[in-house]
Parts: structure tokens; sequence; C-alpha cells
């Protein structure tokens, strides 16, 4: 058996279809970002311009979330020693979950490695703990929530994307009586549009189901306090479990959850993926919880970063790029094409020193590929315009179209398609 070649040649059908994943050595410089440090493969080194980074606020290299990190493991050391069990729960972690239980207004809060992890862990375990439970998803939710709902092994439903019609006659069909888990993003990262949180809400309420929502698109940089589109919508105590993540808006590592006790406790208790997984570093939690608190009573950099948006999207929209239409700070261009949207990611790089990663087929939906664009408050006006000027570069030298028919620049395209859950997302 040619154990090598059969991981040789899946890997190969990567590579044709386009679709081989290649990362970028960076070095971010403390004080100068979103200006980085790239090394090519033969370590040549130059500076460069992230512009896809999910360090929305650029809260990783704010001078309080450096200092607490620094001085944490300065005093407590870097490893947090264990599980959470076993000499893991260390003090700045038991804090940290307070904070963040006070940010979503819920009683208690529970920490994760990773955002996927805590959606994985979470909706699984959550549904596995309700008898009979029909699992009602979103049709393009993250894969760490499909990985939820597969290995909880439940029965579930995929509504067509933010469809309330079709969500409604699937829990018609359940029944009042059968336990129901809804579960739905507010912000869906690929094509920056939002969940119709109310709505979804309301129905839940008539039909009996329990809510869940994956914050982490919004956490930190939406509401009064950054609590995401639930707290900007005054929609909190409508969702019964809200899920985020740390390593976004908040600029560190790690996801979570937040909900009533109870739920909040039987995670705790019956998730194979919290209770036997080593704890977060102390260092990282003191981190997370200066850059949450920070947030919760500054809105310079909430501002700062809608606006800087906006005004991506303005300029790129009036020079003629394909910029999908969004409400929230994500910055889609399509390129509609996968070898093509690699190539101008290459481009982009290469020759005007801007990254943007290529986002293609499973990610997106095939024909919809595309440059995602994530600005943030430390992208200035020079900046901006100097990513048009590439892109245009760009579009010219690889003759791509700047008019995408409309009906590929819509949600409402990308939610047509087969009912299925997919095996990744964004």
């Amino acid at each position: 058996m040619d154990y090598r070649g059969i991981f040789e040649d899946a890997v190969d059908v990567l590579r044709q279809e386009k679709r081989y994943r290649v990362f970028a050595d960076l070095e971010r410089i403390a004080g100068k970002f979103p200006r980085a440090v790239y090394r090519d493969d033969a370590d040549n080194a130059r500076e460069i311009t992230i512009w896809c980074s999910n360090d929305y606020l650029g809260m990783g290299q704010n001078d309080k979330v450096v200092a607490a990190m620094q001085e944490t493991a300065g005093a407590l050391g870097t490893g947090a020693g264990g599980t959470r069990n076993i000499s893991g729960t260390n003090r700045p972690l038991v804090r940290l979950e307070r904070s963040l239980a006070d940010l979503h207004r819920k009683e208690a809060a529970l920490v994760f490695t990773s955002g996927f992890v805590s959606n994985e862990a979470a909706i699984s375990t959550i549904a596995r703990l309700i008898p009979n439970c029909l699992i009602l998803s979103d049709q393009l939710n993250h894969a760490s929530m499909i990985a939820g709902v597969r290995h909880s092994g439940m029965e579930k439903k995929i509504f067509r994307h933010n469809d309330m019609a079709h969500l409604r006659e699937l829990l018609e069909a359940a029944g009042k009586q059968r336990p129901k888990l809804i579960i739905f993003e507010s912000v869906y990262s690929m094509d920056g549009d939002q969940a119709p949180i109310e709505e979804i809400a309301d129905l839940a309420d008539e039909y009996n189901a329990l809510t869940y929502i994956d914050e982490v698109h919004a956490v930190g940089m939406y509401g009064p306090r950054g609590g995401g589109i639930c707290e900007r919508d005054g929609l909190m105590d409508r969702i019964d479990i809200i899920e985020g993540t740390l390593a976004k808006g908040f600029g560190v590592m790690g996801g979570y959850v937040t909900a009533s006790r109870p739920i909040i406790d039987a995670i705790r208790s019956y998730a194979p993926e919290f209770i036997f997984t080593t704890a977060l570093p102390p260092a990282l939690c003191a981190a997370a919880r200066a850059s949450i608190e920070h947030l919760k009573s500054s809105d310079v950099e909430r501002r700062a970063h809608q606006a800087q948006a906006a005004r991506t999207k303005e300029v790129l929209q009036e020079a003629g790029l394909p910029v999908m239409p969004t409400e929230t700070h994500i910055v889609p261009v399509i390129v509609g094409d996968a070898r093509a949207c690699k190539a101008a990611s290459d481009l982009l790089l290469e020759k005007h020193n801007i990254y943007i990663q290529p986002i293609n087929y499973p990610t997106v939906p095939k024909g919809t590929e595309r440059l995602r664009i994530t600005p943030t408050p430390l992208h200035d006006e020079e900046m901006i315009f100097a990513l048009r000027d590439a892109l245009l570069s760009v579009w010219e030298t690889l003759g791509l179209p700047t008019h995408i028919p409309a009906e590929r620049l819509t949600v409402d395209a990308l939610s047509s398609g087969d009912l299925t859950l997919p095996t990744t997302g964004g």
C-alpha cells in the first residue's frame, strides 16, 4: 500500500482545483498594525499591508492588552498547567468568564480554546442532552456549527439562509411540543449580512424553541459595550445561548459561550472538548479580559472601525470594482473564479505589497470566489486609496470583470442551492 501516495494525490486534487491553501509567513509589527513583515520561500523579507485580518479593531496590539499579557506571564508563568479540573482553573480565567457573562448579561460563561471548539462542543452537548431534539440550522452557518450538529447525532433541518418563511414551515412541521434548537449567526463573515434576530426570537417563542447565536464576527464591534448585534438591537435577553470569540474583535485567542447557569454547568460537565482540554494560559486570559473591559467603556475603536469600513466600501465602489453590498464591516470583492482569485491575491502581494487571502470553494459557493477585505480603525485614508489603485491595476492586468451580474452580488443568490450541510465554512 502506497500510503504516501494517497496523501500526495489528495493534496494534488486541491492544487489542480486551485483550492490548495498557501500560508503567508507574517510578522506583525507592534505599534504599526496593519503593517507586517512578509517572508517569501527564499526568506526574503519586506513590509506589507494586511487587509484581511480578523483582528478587526487592532486590539491585539493595544497597549493595555499587551501589558496585561506581559505582566501576567511575568507573575504567573506561561501555561495553565492542566485541564480545568486538574489545576488549570487559574484566577485570570475565572475573572475572564465573569467579564464575559457580564458583557452578554447572562448568568454564566464558559471559555474554550477556540471559537470552533466552543461551537462544536456547546451545540453538540446541548442537543444531546435534550431528548428528541430537532436542530434547525441556517444554510450558511459556519463549519464549527455544522460540526456541532453532526457530532450531536440528533435530527437536523436546514432552513434557507435568513428565510423566515422557510424556518416557520419547518417549525410548524415539527410541532410545538417537540424540543427544538435554532442555531444561526449574527454576522455572516463571507457575505457581511446579518440575521433577522428579532424575527427568529419571535418564532422561537411561538414554537417553544431554544435559540443559539454565533456572534464571533460582532463581539467587540457592535453594541454600546461591544456585546455584538444582539446588544446593539436590544435582543440579548431574547436569545438563550450567545457564543463568541476572543480572537477577532478582542484581538487575543479563545472562544466562549454564555447562557443561564444550568446550561453552562451542563456543557461544563458533559462536553469532552472542554473536559479533556488544557485550560487557556493565565496571560492570554488576562489579555482577553483587558480587551473586553476596555471595549465595554470605550466606543472610540468601534466608531473608527465603522467609519473606515464605510469609507473603504465607498472608495472601491466609486472606482467601479465589484463590491458585494453589505451592511457590516465585511467588504467582499467578487472575482467569480478560483484561479483568477488566487492570481489576484498573488499579484497584490508580489507587486503591491498588499496581502488579501483568496476565498474560494468550499468556503463560498463556486462562481462567487472573492477577496474578503476587512478594514480596521488603523487603515488610514492613504492605505485605502493605495488599496483601490492596486485592485484596479490587478483587475486590468488579469482582465477581470468589473461588472458582475446582479444575481451574483446578492446574498439571495448564495441561498438558492441544495439545502445540505457543507463540509466546511468561512
